[in-house]
């Protein structure tokens, strides 16, 4: 059986939080947020609560991953 569809800005949102384009070590801080906004969407129906939810997870994301840019890597 197949995923319900769910809102067209729901589904443009979650396509933002793919890791698999990213170095390990910030794929790993990506991931921590791909999987918040992937439970959000489990959890919640759509409208415009979600969206907002979910474009502050990825702003959150976005701002974790640079933050990882610049911390010293460990993983060398």
């Amino acid at each position: 059986m197949s995923e319900p569809l769910r809102h067209a800005a729901t589904e443009h949102l979650l396509g933002y939080f793919t890791s698999d384009h990213l170095p390990e070590h910030l794929a790993r801080v990506s991931r921590l947020c791909g999987d918040l906004a992937h439970r959000l969407v489990a959890e919640l129906p759509d409208g415009p609560e979600l969206t907002v939810a979910l474009r502050k997870v990825l702003e959150a994301k976005d701002c974790a991953v640079r933050a990882a840019l610049e911390a010293p890597r460990t993983d060398t």
